[in-house]
């Protein structure tokens, strides 16, 4: 066994960069083949290869932070880098979808009746579902909040108490979202109204699944006394998300709903 005499992490050969580049190319042109040809077998082998991916990938870092002690000081200043500009790449990916919604409802085209919302949308409500989906959002973001500087105090029973009601508020988020989606009076072929609408709070919505994942492994770990006061990343990565996820449905929320109906 080699001794090595450095604080950085210098992984073992993975199976999982390769097994997820190949889910993620599967899974694009399933999707392709799905909307042509409404075949969903390579799409369905994708989201497989995807899902043994995360679930793997998840638990090799784990091991490696939590039993195998690899995460020093340095590694974990690495990773907090890494996480801070994988937002900022969430940051840019949303922008798209607000440059394209206020290229189009700043000054209409003539084909939209010169007005927004175009002739004929039937908007939705913005004091009804989506104001309520706001307060719950804010909501999670402080009880992910109280969740973190009870980890930091030491407050195990209010940091579990904590972490469980933000993944509930999250879950409740998605599922009044998807009632809304249902509900809607316009589809996502309903011009360009209901394509930036169903595209920018859509990918939304999967961003709140995947926070919403995150914190419940999250809140597994935190059972299996796997965080402590001075070395809990994986939880402050999932908050510094969680936290994104907000911001961007505020702008959504002031943008989209309310100033864009």
């Amino acid at each position: 066994m080699s001794t090595h005499y450095h604080p950085f992490h210098l992984v073992d050969p993975s199976p999982w960069p390769y097994v997820g580049a190949s889910g993620a190319f599967a899974t694009t042109f399933g999707s392709v083949i799905y909307f042509h040809y409404s075949q969903t077998s390579l799409l369905i082998v994708g989201l497989i290869l995807l899902t043994v991916t995360f679930i793997f990938w998840w638990r090799d870092v784990i091991r490696e932070a939590t039993f195998q002690g690899h995460h020093t000081a340095i590694v974990r200043q690495g990773l907090k880098y890494g996480m801070l500009l994988f937002i900022l790449s969430e940051v840019c990916f949303f922008v798209s979808f607000f440059w394209a919604f206020f290229h189009s409802s700043l000054a209409p085209a003539v084909e939209l009746g010169a007005v927004w919302p175009p002739t004929g949308i039937d908007v939705l409500n913005p004091f009804a579902v989506p104001l309520l989906n706001t307060a719950i959002l804010l909501s999670s973001g402080a009880t992910v909040t109280w969740a973190h500087h009870a980890i930091i105090s030491g407050q195990r029973k209010s940091a579990l108490l904590g972490l469980l009601v933000t993944v509930l508020l999250g879950m409740i988020f998605s599922a009044l979202q998807g009632m809304e989606y249902y509900e809607a009076p316009f589809a996502i072929a309903d011009s360009v109204y209901g394509s930036t609408f169903f595209v920018a709070t859509g990918f939304h919505g999967f961003h709140v699944l995947i926070g919403t994942t995150f914190l419940a492994v999250c809140l597994v770990r935190l059972i299996n006394h796997q965080f402590t006061k001075h070395h809990h990343f994986g939880f402050e990565a999932a908050s510094w998300y969680w936290h994104f996820v907000d911001v961007v449905w505020l702008f959504l929320y002031v943008c989209i709903y309310w100033w864009g109906a």
